[in-house]
């Protein structure tokens, strides 16, 4: 399967999707909306495929014989399809396709992460950053506000305060800063982001499918609810799980104390 703004890799259980548009820092545009879609959906149907990467390829120049790399998760929306007919886009919004996706989706941020590319970090499960990645929601800098869920799930995220601050103020702010404030989980040097992205995605496949799966849905329905009916969300979650092979397979491989091995049923 080839994309033309995007590149898909697989290997063993962990898939990684790479945003590759370097000479627009990545910026997103519709081709590469309805091109990260299709390779979610390639994804969603390969039953080896447990964990979701998500990053961006850095942009590379060679000035005056030297080579200068610059890199960037995403720049945002790319500015120059404002003005035109929004048409044609994916049978779902991206962002929240994303959020609402059954397997772990993981961001991979290495750079500028701002506007629409802070809100594709937003929407993914997790979001680990170099120590050289700059965050921010910087839509009013150009006289409108974040479109693609960033006044929703940024406050969900780092509290309203917080939210309104970045939002209605623009300010860029660093890896360090959104790790102290709740909108990064987890920051490392560049050079070992990578690694230690990996290794949690790694993890991540190891455990059983289906019970990923639901507690990713139950978190994000029940955290909209009162405690009652999302108690209730979770016992219905508890039961579905305790019906499944993977949960027999959990339980025998506790018993006999060995690794278990799911297999999604």
């Amino acid at each position: 399967m080839s994309f033309n703004t995007i590149m898909l890799e697989k290997k063993g259980n962990i898939a990684k999707i790479v945003l590759n548009r370097p000479n627009r820092l990545n910026a997103i545009n519709k081709a590469l909306r309805s091109d990260l879609y299709a390779a979610l959906e390639n994804i969603r149907s390969d039953n080896e495929m447990k964990v979701v990467i998500v990053t961006g390829a850095p942009r590379v120049r060679i000035r005056q014989g030297k080579k200068e790399v610059k890199y960037s998760f995403s720049s945002g929306a790319d500015i120059t399809e404002f003005m035109k007919p929004r048409e044609g886009e994916p049978p779902i919004e991206i962002m929240t396709y994303i959020e609402e996706y059954e397997k772990p989706v993981i961001a991979m941020v290495n750079g500028y992460a701002l506007g629409g590319g802070t809100e594709l970090a937003l929407a993914c499960d997790f979001i680990f950053a170099s120590e050289n990645s700059e965050f921010g929601q910087t839509e009013i800098n150009l006289g409108f506000l974040p479109g693609w869920g960033g006044t929703q799930r940024l406050p969900r995220r780092v509290g309203i305060s917080q939210a309104k601050r970045l939002i209605m103020t623009g300010d860029r702010i660093s890896a360090i800063e959104a790790e102290k404030i709740g909108l990064v989980d987890i920051v490392v040097p560049m050079e070992k982001l990578e690694e230690t992205v990996l290794a949690f995605a790694s993890k991540l496949a190891t455990k059983a499918p289906i019970a990923v799966r639901l507690i990713k849905s139950v978190i994000r329905r029940g955290i909209t609810m009162d405690m009652k009916k999302g108690l209730k969300l979770e016992r219905e979650a508890v039961d579905t799980c305790m019906r499944t092979e993977d949960f027999r397979e959990g339980v025998k491989a506790f018993m006999e104390k060995r690794s278990p091995i799911y297999k999604g049923k």
